[in-house]
């Protein structure tokens, strides 16, 4: 008699196969953030809330450096491109053209455990270059130089 063979998997395993993804948990957390993001987006009634209290929530509670990094390049979006909205974008500080397209953002070194932060810009920047251009930088401190170049890229970036 043929002995009958568990389909049981091991529990990573079901977990991975119930989900279907292969994402690692700080991804999963980063889309729940954004599914989160979005139902509030869909509650608000008036343009009243900018997302300027969520970005400055989501800086308040990053670790340091990013925290102080995030701050900086907060005040130097709003200085030198105030047409663009604060608002979060899978949990990470960013800032939208009038349509509502995130245009840059910034990713915290502790967000996916990188050795370096990111200040990256979308498809919706205004940076094009020839055929090939940066869409993101690495960031391991904010100095003056740093800093100008910033404001600079987030001018142009802004259009």
């Amino acid at each position: 008699m043929a002995e009958k063979k568990s389909k049981a998997k091991p529990a990573a395993g079901r977990a991975a196969a119930r989900s279907g993804t292969s994402f690692t948990i700080e991804e999963q957390a980063a889309m729940r953030e954004r599914a989160q993001e979005l139902k509030a987006a869909s509650r608000r009634s008036t343009k009243a809330d900018d997302g300027e209290g969520e970005v400055l929530a989501k800086i308040a509670a990053m670790p340091e450096p990013d925290r102080t990094m995030a701050t900086r390049i907060h005040a130097i979006v709003r200085a030198n491109a105030p047409a663009l909205a604060p608002k979060t974008w899978y949990g990470m500080p960013a800032y939208a053209n009038a349509a509502g397209q995130v245009v840059c953002f910034f990713q915290g070194t502790a967000k996916f455990k990188t050795r370096y932060a990111t200040l990256g810009f979308s498809d919706k920047a205004k940076l094009d270059e020839g055929s090939m251009w940066p869409s993101a930088f690495a960031l391991k401190a904010l100095d003056v130089a740093a800093e100008a170049r910033i404001a600079a890229l987030v001018a142009r970036a802004a259009g």
